[in-house]
């Protein structure tokens, strides 16, 4: 069953520091959590964590027949499953609105917004392409459970490295990492999602990636996903609080500034992986 709802006074108690702009973790209400990102020793095996919540990925690559109206193009497939683990609102076996939520959001933001080149997973036209499956398990939700999702995702691609494949006459070769270096993914961008949380009062400013109490206390969400570049992948809003023009405009500036924040950070941290596993950076 699920956990009843925040109880009154802890619901007065949030309003009235939220009123004050003041948060229970002491974030400022445009403060994000400092993400962290740990990588296994396979590639494409990334964990992450947006304060408590954690959320790891992985990506896996097999060989297969394209579709007869794709020949040209790589197969992705995204799917998130919510550990029981993660929270006492999720039950084994039943795919909670949320999950469900997160598996649609990612396959906007990773897969339908081109961020990886599927024509690039083609090795013989209409015969053989790569098929990429990312899975992302959460483990732990202490709020925003999106924002981290979707940033263990596009690492995780970013990460991954497939086979080098030969391709002679009618016979296509598939090497072995021992044999040949395996080769990143073609990527022409990394999105990622930003969430703004909504209040009813509006003397209550809007949040940047709400806190679990938050995200249940809040009467809206918005969570736009775009790129360093500015260019704007997704942007969802749930809740029925109404939001003018204006404000939206200002909250993706907002998101812009963090979007380049995270582009920096992962690409820092892909490097220290690397330079660690001393890879030569194809």
């Amino acid at each position: 069953m699920r956990p009843p709802s925040p109880s009154i006074p802890e619901k007065e108690f949030v309003y009235e520091a939220l009123k004050q702009s003041l948060r229970l973790d002491g974030r400022n209400h445009l403060d994000a959590r400092t993400p962290t990102l740990d990588f296994r020793q396979d590639l494409g095996w990334v964990e992450c964590g947006y304060g408590k919540t954690r959320v790891i990925a992985h990506v896996e690559a097999k060989m297969t027949k394209p579709p007869p109206e794709r020949p040209l193009e790589g197969i992705i497939t995204i799917h998130s499953e919510i550990s029981p683990m993660a929270s006492v609102d999720y039950e084994p076996g039943r795919p909670s609105e949320e999950e469900v939520t997160i598996t649609r959001m990612l396959d906007k933001i990773l897969r339908r917004s081109d961020a990886i080149d599927k024509e690039s997973l083609c090795v013989v036209a209409g015969q053989r392409v790569w098929h990429l499956r990312l899975t992302v398990h959460c483990l732990a939700d202490a709020g925003n459970m999106l924002d981290c999702a979707c940033l263990a995702g596009i690492v995780a691609f970013k990460h991954f490295r497939k086979p080098e494949v030969e391709v002679i006459g009618d016979e296509v070769i598939v090497h072995s990492p021992l044999e040949r270096s395996p080769v990143p993914l073609a990527i022409h961008h990394m999105p990622f999602c930003v969430t703004f949380a909504f209040f009813p009062d509006p003397s209550m400013r809007p949040v940047l990636d709400p806190s679990l109490l938050e995200q249940r206390l809040s009467t809206g969400q918005m969570s736009i996903a775009l790129n360093a570049q500015r260019e704007i992948c997704v942007l969802q809003k749930a809740g029925g609080v109404p939001i003018a023009a204006e404000e939206v405009l200002r909250l993706i500036d907002i998101a812009v500034t963090v979007a380049k924040d995270l582009d920096k950070f992962v690409e820092k941290r892909l490097q220290e992986d690397l330079g660690s596993r001393k890879i030569e950076v194809m």
